[in-house]
């Protein structure tokens, strides 16, 4: 009774995070001001600092000089703070409110996307492979998860956590500056409904399609050095990987992940991503929960970004367009893959549970119950 308690008591939490999304967004923000101050002063850990390229991050900022970069830290983290206890008690005047919102929007960009590498794409790739590690060890030279996940690499997670608390105190803010309901973003008595669900799906095609085409190349490329072929790599570097255990088939694995994620985005866009299909058999023909698609499709969307803009600041892979253009095309598979879920979430979204605004089209029952059988009849 005590798990079912804490778990009813975390959901209650979690629905109400437009009021405590600011106010975790200053916490944050004062936590690294104060870290900021330590660094300046000489403390020990700035996470930018040069270290030895085993353990670099390809962060923007890495190598980066603490006398520099840390009194930055100190005085946006401390400005922040402020910012976003001004966000949580309320809105001011139109100019004030346009203020606070570019400044949270930078603050959420900066943190979010610009500041990390790839580690968070990582973490979520290899998450399995994390788990068995902690009971197995992990294999080869190092001598435990700390030796994947250094500082300099965890560091990037707190940052990145950092800005998706500031994104979501900036979009309620944003939300509230409006009148507007701070879960939904409708507001009451707004003129027009926005886009039909028709045009959501025709614009979430075109975002599905980019979001299948952009990984092609990265898949080819590891399945193609998985059997042999050095396609656009030497031969040496293929040895190279050849020669080192487990290289190929992770990237094989990563290719195959990548393959069977196509196929899952395609459901943002298909009769089987609202009701499930006749081969699900102790589901078919009940409604797909919107948020099992919205929640991981919206972390793997925001996670692929950073990892892509991290290309055009590392040079080590331009030799190589096999290595350097397929991870590039991962901006263009996030933003692809983010459109197509925003599209998704406004097209199945119903009235809004705090606000009550907000409905079902009409006939849009009779529309589900056709989808359904279709998908149904389609699983026969």
């Amino acid at each position: 009774m005590s798990r079912v308690k804490t778990t009813a008591a975390l959901y209650r939490w979690w629905v109400r995070w437009p009021e405590w999304s600011a106010y975790a967004a200053a916490g944050w923000s004062l936590l690294y001001g104060v870290l900021g101050l330590y660094w300046t002063a000489g403390g020990s850990g700035f996470p930018f600092a040069p270290v030895h390229e085993d353990r670099m991050s390809g962060s923007v900022l890495e190598g980066s000089r603490v006398e520099v970069v840390a009194p930055i830290m100190a005085v946006l983290g401390l400005l922040g703070a402020g910012v976003a206890l001004v966000m949580a008690r309320g809105t001011g005047n139109r100019r004030v409110s346009a203020a606070l919102i570019a400044v949270g929007w930078t603050m959420a960009a900066g943190l979010t996307l610009v500041i990390p590498d790839y580690t968070l794409l990582a973490v979520l790739a290899f998450a399995p492979l994390f788990l068995v590690f902690v009971f197995t060890g992990v294999p080869g030279e190092q001598e435990g998860i700390g030796d994947i996940l250094y500082w300099h690499r965890t560091n990037l997670i707190i940052v990145f956590v950092g800005g998706l608390l500031w994104a979501a105190a900036t979009l309620v803010y944003q939300r509230r500056a409006r009148a507007a309901c701070g879960h939904c973003g409708r507001r009451s008595g707004a003129a027009g409904g926005g886009p039909s669900r028709q045009q959501l799906l025709r614009w979430g095609r075109w975002a599905v399609a980019v979001a299948c085409l952009a990984p092609l190349p990265y898949e080819i490329t590891r399945l193609a050095w998985y059997f042999g072929y050095p396609l656009g790599i030497s031969p040496d570097f293929l040895r190279m990987m050849q020669d080192t255990p487990g290289m190929l088939e992770i990237g094989l694995g990563c290719a195959v992940a990548s393959a069977l994620g196509g196929v899952l985005t395609h459901g943002l866009v298909s009769g089987w991503g609202e009701v499930y299909p006749r081969w699900i058999w102790f589901k078919a023909g009940q409604r797909v929960p919107p948020a099992l698609a919205v929640v991981p499709a919206s972390i793997v969307s925001v996670t692929l970004v950073p990892a892509g803009l991290m290309m055009l600041w590392t040079t080590e892979m331009r030799d190589s367009w096999a290595l350097y253009v397929p991870s590039l095309l991962w901006l263009a598979w996030g933003a692809g893959l983010g459109a197509a879920t925003v599209t998704y979430h406004l097209r199945r979204r119903g009235a809004c549970r705090h606000c009550g605004l907000g409905s079902d089209e009409p006939g849009d029952d009779v529309r589900r119950d056709g989808v359904a059988a279709g998908v149904v009849t389609m699983g026969r």
